[in-house]
């Protein structure tokens, strides 16, 4: 049955006063539910996890997502190693970046002399890799060979958290520290998962350090199966039916493929069935569903799969996330 409309006053700072007065249909009304979803189900008390997928760390969502895990409004985040990686890659040449608005326009030889300049696109933004790329190589290099010569492992996430937290690298900071995730992220010790983080940039400067001999075992660095066995771990000791876990999808792909399965490989592979469902699901996405795209399928078919539950609060706003996602945080934080 369709609800009667209703327009109550509205609440939080100017932000959230604005989006909630102007925002009242389609993709804009689905931004506000999901808004006020993520807050019902923090003030239930549960949790939430985020997927970071495409290059938000280079659209600088730090400026939220930052206050967001320093006021504890997110308690697990999975991201692609491009994510973990460009926060901290910002963090430290963000001077050096150069914004290419005409992005459309570029002819393959306009991209080729970027080639030569050593500076990476990613959509209008371009990363130099000598400031950002080599000098976080050597930073990793440092803590890979140390580790490797003690005999000892670490997941990818905890060994941008050791460089990090070191200060050694304090001297290059060029944005302000409160607006890196990632920093954010390592004072509090945060949960993170990355999958396939071998194909982002440093996961082929590690397989060029094995390569080399820098590093001796190529198992120094934690991933892939071992970073399902910890989530499959944290689930089963987090998730309650009172305190049930939250899923907040940015992007598609591996990000949130990742982390999603979890629950039914608990209950299915692992038979704990007394395990709850993921008690929220939000999805920003453009992506559509023809041609079988998992990224662009409703959250409903995810109830097949043994992900989500009928009851289970579900929403998906078909929009662009570097618009999205911040006002959502926005909301949230009561900005």
């Amino acid at each position: 049955m369709a609800k009667k409309q209703k327009h109550t006053t509205v609440a939080g700072g100017p932000v959230s006063q604005f989006i909630q007065h102007h925002y009242r249909h389609f993709n804009a009304a689905s931004l506000v539910d999901a808004a006020k979803g993520y807050v019902a189900h923090l003030d239930k008390g549960g949790r939430m996890m985020i997927t970071l997928g495409g290059a938000m760390s280079t659209a600088e969502l730090g400026l939220s997502l930052a206050e967001m895990i320093r006021q504890d409004k997110v308690h697990l985040i999975t991201c692609t190693g491009a994510n973990l990686e460009e926060d901290v890659f910002n963090l430290v040449a963000h001077d050096f970046y150069e914004r290419v608005p005409h992005y459309r326009m570029l002819s393959a030889q306009d991209e080729e002399k970027l080639l030569a300049r050593h500076m990476n696109r990613v959509t209008d933004t371009c990363i130099p890799e000598g400031e950002a790329m080599r000098r976080m190589e050597k930073a990793m290099l440092k803590v890979w060979t140390a580790a490797d010569k003690k005999g000892e492992r670490y997941f990818p996430h905890e060994f941008f958290y050791q460089v990090l937290l070191s200060g050694e690298y304090e001297k290059y900071y060029q944005i302000d520290p409160k607006d890196s995730w990632m920093l954010a992220a390592a004072k509090k010790n945060l949960p993170i998962v990355v999958p396939g983080w071998e194909d982002a940039t440093l996961g082929n400067m590690y397989a060029a350090a094995v390569i080399r001999g820098d590093v001796k075992n190529v198992h120094t660095v934690r991933t892939g199966i071992e970073y399902m066995t910890w989530l499959a771990d944290f689930y089963t000791r987090t998730a309650t039916k009172k305190s049930t876990i939250g899923m907040f999808q940015i992007g598609g792909g591996i990000s949130g493929d990742f982390p999603i399965c979890v629950v039914p490989m608990l209950h299915q592979d692992l038979l704990r069935t007394n395990v709850p469902l993921w008690g929220y699901f939000c999805q920003i996405s453009d992506s559509t569903t023809s041609y079988g795209s998992y990224s662009g399928a409703v959250p409903n078919e995810k109830i097949t799969w043994g992900k989500l539950g009928v009851k289970t609060p579900k929403y998906i706003i078909e929009s662009d996330a570097t618009i999205v996602a911040p006002l959502i945080f926005a909301h949230v934080l009561g900005w």
